[in-house]
């Protein structure tokens, strides 16, 4: 087995190449979310952003985290941005996270988000995750993700960036690829390009559908065990706004990230 690893500094772009699988420790833990999916006959709240129906996430002591989560820490306000909070209950005494995903499934295609926000400025405890995630009848938790996530997990070391592509079966291991951001506004975009023999991941400043002013990118292209490497199948898409093992801000201060827009091409 061989593997190759590059470190991301302003902007990394390579491609993996291995003679037998892929293995790498993921900066980010292995965090269960197998049940952020909830069944579609549940009597859950939806919203509309960007032209797609988004079930919202509501409950205690689920995953991410874990974490509690109120459906009312999401909102689309009159311009039509999507706005996610992390907010401490004075009802409830906890701190509430906020969740969305698709109620119908995604393909292959360029996913992009365009964020407002100091993401580089986040709290260690504070997790953004933009990702497709599979049901259970794709496979398990592990499996059959891609995602783009800012977040220290909790460490002020590590860097804020992640990409991060999970196999399509079980016995492979995640590829994770951290990268720096530092912010001089307000604005990014942030992108995953999804093939089935390929997967290309770009951050950029401003709001932008042109590669330029990038902050980092990566492809992700083995040339053996593709398919198992690669998710094949479509899923929902899930946002969220969590705590990382469900420890509140270290500064105890509320958290908002807002999404102007997402779109699919």
């Amino acid at each position: 087995m061989k593997t190759v690893i590059l470190s991301v500094t302003s902007c990394l772009v390579f491609a993996i190449i291995l003679s037998g699988c892929i293995k790498k420790e993921a900066i980010m833990p292995s965090t269960v979310k197998s049940d952020v999916v909830k069944s579609t006959t549940l009597a859950l709240k939806t919203l509309t952003f960007s032209g797609y129906t988004w079930f919202v996430k509501s409950g205690a002591g689920m995953g991410p985290g874990p974490n509690n989560w109120n459906e009312n820490n999401v909102f689309v306000d009159a311009l039509g941005k999507l706005h996610m909070q992390i907010k401490y209950s004075a009802t409830t005494k906890k701190w509430e996270c906020a969740e969305i995903w698709t109620t119908t499934s995604l393909g292959f295609g360029k996913y992009e988000w365009f964020v407002e926000g100091r993401i580089d400025l986040l709290d260690k405890n504070v997790v953004v995750g933009l990702f497709n995630y599979p049901t259970s009848s794709i496979g398990p938790d592990g499996t059959n993700e891609i995602d783009i996530e800012f977040a220290k997990w909790g460490n002020l070391k590590n860097k804020m960036g992640n990409f991060t592509v999970w196999p399509a079966v079980l016995g492979y291991s995640n590829a994770t690829f951290p990268y720096n951001i530092s912010l001089t506004g307000t604005y990014t975009t942030h992108r995953f390009n999804w093939s089935s023999t390929s997967i290309i991941f770009q951050s950029l400043n401003g709001w932008r559908t042109d590669d330029t002013n990038i902050i980092a990118s990566t492809t992700f292209a083995p040339v053996v065990s593709t398919t198992s490497l690669i998710p094949q199948i479509a899923e929902p898409l899930h946002m969220n706004l969590w705590l990382f093992k469900g420890n509140p801000p270290t500064n105890k201060a509320p958290v908002e990230v807002i999404f102007s827009k997402f779109q699919k091409y």
